[in-house]
């Protein structure tokens, strides 16, 4: 009879839990990386593909006898050698921390997709169905849409136009399973772009889609054209279709802001007046007088005009200069996006500040007190009493 002592059963388990720990990691390995096989029966050869997003990178990883992760190497086709190029370090750093195999193969994939999202260039090329069905659609669009596409033909840009002739474009960035997955669309629009969208879906309903949303926003187009055409406009500076607001210059150092609405453009409108207190409060009160003279059948610019008892100087009467003060701590018209929209009470006075120079300049002075984001103090010019509130959203 064959004697065990417990040495020999001690290593016996020893063996079989190893032998056991590696087949467990092999079936592991198989089912996250099926490319990636064992080149010998003691495991320390593995070569074949791991696949991320859809695209197999040819990978070897030689492992020492002992397979100990951190002395192991790693040899790699030429793509993934340039999609790791500045992420050695951390697959290095990968290499030691993981317990075994498997975690390092899924860690090495997180490495590369972030790689791939860094290197537009890396990403999945589309199969030869997506540009003949590509060229499908834009033959029934017609070339004439197309402003532009991009190298990879994957981002188009379309041109559309109103009933009442404005130019628009909407930009279409195509997902590599077009038309299955929709795709991302954007425009300069005061409204979110929401498509419908289906398997069956093209590049036409894309623009079908687009022209209807305009066509629903043409009134509220119209009476911001009209602002902008019969108005000095101060604010936005250079104002897109997407842009709901405008500032209107009524006389040196007064305008008011107007925020329209998308659904019903011609309705009262947000409203706040700008400047000195004593040249804003006559206004105020004419305007909370006049309220119920609102038509909606005008424009907004003439109800304005009737509200406010006032005419609004255009380009036909008044150069813009006459309302380009400078702001009297900074010296400049514009400071970043923003224009002055502060201004000394003291009708004697009236110099107009960014809020943000004024802030800061009170904030700077001893003799002003601070009451949470409302600073008092006196103004730099003429030292009578000036208070300013500091905006939560930056300039």
């Amino acid at each position: 009879m064959l004697a065990w002592s417990a040495n020999h059963v001690v290593i016996l388990a020893q063996h079989h839990t190893a032998d056991f720990e590696l087949s467990r990691m092999e079936s592991l390995l198989v089912k996250e990386s099926p490319l990636l096989l064992p080149l010998n029966k003691e495991k320390t050869v593995y070569d074949g593909f791991i696949t991320v997003q859809e695209r197999d990178f040819r990978i070897r990883i030689l492992l020492p006898p002992d397979h100990q992760l951190k002395l192991a190497k790693l040899q790699c086709c030429w793509q993934l050698k340039q999609l790791l190029c500045g992420y050695g370090h951390i697959v290095k750093q990968r290499l030691h921390h993981s317990p075994d195999l498997v975690s390092f193969v899924l860690e090495l994939k997180t490495v590369l997709e972030v790689a791939l999202k860094c290197r537009p260039e890396c990403r999945s090329i589309p199969p030869p169905q997506y540009y003949s069905q590509l060229i499908i659609e834009m033959e029934d669009l017609g070339w004439d849409k197309l402003v532009s596409i991009d190298t990879e033909f994957c981002t188009l840009r379309l041109r559309a136009e109103d009933s009442s002739g404005r130019q628009h474009v909407v930009t279409v960035k195509l997902k590599p399973k077009h038309p299955v997955e929709a795709p991302w669309c954007s425009a300069d629009l005061p409204v979110p772009l929401a498509m419908t969208w289906t398997p069956q879906s093209s590049l036409g309903h894309v623009h079908t889609q687009f022209l209807l949303l305009l066509e629903s926003l043409a009134e509220f187009w119209a009476v911001l054209d009209e602002i902008d055409e019969k108005t000095w406009v101060l604010e936005p500076e250079k104002p897109s279709r997407a842009d709901t607001m405008r500032r209107i210059a009524i006389a040196n150092n007064v305008s008011i802001k107007v925020e329209v609405d998308t659904q019903h453009p011609k309705m009262l409108p947000e409203c706040c007046l700008l400047g000195a207190e004593h040249v804003v409060t006559p206004l105020r009160n004419k305007l909370n007088a006049n309220m119920h003279l609102w038509n909606p059948d005008c424009s907004i610019l003439q109800n304005l005009r009737d509200v406010l008892e006032i005419e609004f100087p255009s380009p036909a009467t008044h150069e813009k200069s006459s309302f380009s003060a400078e702001c009297g701590i900074c010296y400049a018209y514009r400071l970043e996006s923003a224009i002055p929209d502060q201004v000394c009470n003291d009708p004697r006075c009236g110099q107009p500040f960014h809020q943000a120079c004024l802030y800061e300049w009170l904030r700077g002075l001893p003799s002003s007190r601070q009451s949470f984001n409302i600073v008092f103090g006196e103004c730099p010019y003429c030292s009578k009493p000036i208070t300013v509130k500091m905006s939560t959203q930056k300039p």
